[in-house]
């Protein structure tokens, strides 16, 4: 059985993944894999998210 993490979820891996660099990336990644990004709101899920990223260390993007 395949496990699809909630969009909340989703975004938490993101925001520790390094690849994105605030809620605004966050959202625009779960766009693109098709989640729905109505629940990532309210201020402490936000600040949640943001502090994570300010912490983690940014993995480079790859030259195209």
């Amino acid at each position: 059985m395949d496990f699809k993490p909630t969009p909340i979820e989703r975004a938490f891996e993101l925001a520790q993944s390094g690849e994105c660099a605030g809620v605004a990336d966050i959202r625009e990644r779960l766009r693109k894999e098709g989640h729905s990004t109505n629940h990532i709101t309210g201020p402490s899920l936000l600040r949640q998210l943001r502090d994570i990223c300010l912490v983690t260390p940014s993995v480079p993007k790859p030259q195209a």
